[in-house]
């Protein structure tokens, strides 16, 4: 059975947004789909993220997926440093590569990102951003498609696609998980 594991950013949660939207959709697609609520997603750490992550995931197989929103990317992306088996691969939303200059996100980023590690593990990732985020700028979106040949996916008027953006319903997640679970 294919199994979607979402992961929400700093200060959210599996019930925030549309990340009960997009369980509930993928479930009505017939994959098995967790939201783990994050260790302490007001003070994140990199460390205690990427152990929740993989008691989470637990065997990485081509069958398993992951979603990622915000802080929840860098995360995904850790974690696919960290594995030596192969996923079937990541829908990365509002997704950032540095701690965009915030304190709170700098054990995220103290190590370079090893995106060579990243491909072996992932062979698709789509990205999804917003032309207006107040938080994530437009650039990272052409990052990703460099460094892991992502599908680069920009959407209007999202701002951080947030709930507190009003953001409770993201079809174009479901569009790019649906996608990718098809090959």
């Amino acid at each position: 059975m294919k199994r979607v594991i979402l992961i929400h950013g700093w200060e959210g949660s599996p019930e925030d947004g549309w990340k009960p939207w997009l369980k509930s959709e993928l479930e009505k697609e017939g994959f098995f789909v967790i939201v783990p609520a994050m260790p302490d997603p007001a003070h994140p750490k990199m460390k205690a993220w990427l152990s929740h992550l993989k008691k989470s995931v637990g065997t990485p197989d081509k069958d398993c997926y992951l979603v990622g929103h915000s802080l929840g990317c860098i995360t995904i992306l850790r974690y696919l440093e960290s594995i030596n088996r192969p996923i079937g691969g990541a829908v990365l939303v509002a997704g950032f590569t540095s701690s965009l200059g915030y304190k709170d996100l700098e054990s995220f980023f103290k190590t370079p990102i090893m995106w060579e590690k990243i491909r072996q593990n992932c062979g698709r990732v789509i990205t999804i951003n917003s032309d207006n985020d107040p938080y994530v700028s437009i650039h990272y979106a052409n990052f990703f498609k460099k460094e892991l040949n992502a599908e680069s996916i920009i959407e209007h008027d999202m701002k951080h696609f947030s709930g507190d953006d009003g953001i409770t319903k993201l079809p174009v997640a479901k569009e790019a998980m649906m996608k990718m679970a098809r090959g």
